[in-house]
């Protein structure tokens, strides 16, 4: 049953962590820390790749271009919630919470969007390396790049005048930020339509994006197995290896969260979900990268040699 009290809400306020009351101080620290090294390894590789000219690669400008976006979507998010979690005020204006939601949908699918241009441009360099250079050319990059933020403010937009078009008659957000699902269930009003106009856009920029990286993986195995060479074969499964520990990551808890059943988690269970892909994720992605990329350990050891000659 929809409630019927259609009281004007003009502010949201987050339930935030009150399940975890006792423990939000070690939240706090833990989730603070995570942020620090977010942000410092996604400067540090982004900082790296503009400055070592051996980086300026198609594969390294998407690679940096995802720092960007990852960086930007941790600072939508984690620092209001670092700010509940001490005790600070957990309300947000509604221009506010639309503000936020905005931007988390326009970056979440950037992100989605650049994974799948690094998995073209990991196709292209093992499956067409002779024209690799002439089809990745800076404008084809630029494009991509173009493309897949496009997409997500275009989403980011319909989306944004689906859920604050409904009228709303609670105001606790039973999460620590402003998502889809959580505000959405404050409505006064059927939200049947609204759910299912949004299940179909999460699939679409979500299942789209995974089967093109899917089908570029499925040409790129193909073509690395039938190389003669044992060395080259590890080669070229090394330079897809870190790509595509993140995308597994990172459509898994993105299918996860916006493809499951409507209610078959618990607050909490759903919470955990959102962790994943808002404090864990965006760190996965520079630590994978640097630990398992020789190029980039490289480029930082060169980088900080100079530095302390300097």
């Amino acid at each position: 049953m929809k409630r019927e009290n259609n009281t004007v809400v003009s502010e949201f306020v987050f339930q935030g962590f009150s399940s975890f009351h006792e423990h939000k101080l070690t939240l706090f620290v833990v989730f603070f820390i995570l942020y620090l090294l977010t942000l410092t390894s996604n400067v540090i590789i982004v900082t790296v790749i503009s400055i070592d000219h051996h980086l300026h690669t198609p594969m390294y400008f998407f690679l940096s271009m995802l720092s960007t976006s990852e960086t930007l979507y941790t600072l939508v998010i984690v620092p209001r919630m670092l700010s509940n979690l001490i005790g600070q005020s957990q309300s947000i204006s509604l221009a506010g919470c639309a503000t936020q939601m905005f931007f988390f949908i326009t970056l979440a699918i950037n992100n989605c969007f650049l994974l799948t241009a690094m998995g073209y441009d990991r196709y292209v360099a093992i499956c067409k390396p002779l024209r690799y250079m002439v089809i990745m050319n800076k404008k084809v990059c630029a494009q991509l790049v173009w493309g897949a933020c496009s997409i997500g403010l275009l989403v980011a937009i319909i989306q944004i005048s689906s859920v604050f078009r409904l009228p709303f008659c609670d105001r606790e957000v039973a999460h620590y930020f402003c998502d889809i699902h959580p505000v959405m269930k404050l409505s006064c009003a059927d939200t049947n339509l609204h759910d299912i106009i949004n299940f179909i856009i999460s699939s679409l920029v979500i299942v789209v994006p995974m089967s093109l990286v899917i089908i570029s993986y499925i040409c790129i195995i193909s073509t690395i197995l039938k190389m003669a060479s044992t060395e080259g074969r590890k080669k070229a499964f090394a330079t897809c290896a870190s790509h595509l520990t993140v995308v597994i990551v990172h459509y898994g808890c993105a299918s996860i969260a916006y493809l499951k059943p409507k209610s078959e988690n618990t607050r909490d269970q759903d919470q955990l979900i959102s962790m994943t892909y808002t404090v864990f994720t965006p760190l996965l992605n520079p630590v994978v990268y640097t630990l398992r990329n020789k190029e980039v350990k490289d480029a930082l050891r060169h980088a900080i040699g100079k530095k302390l000659l300097a």
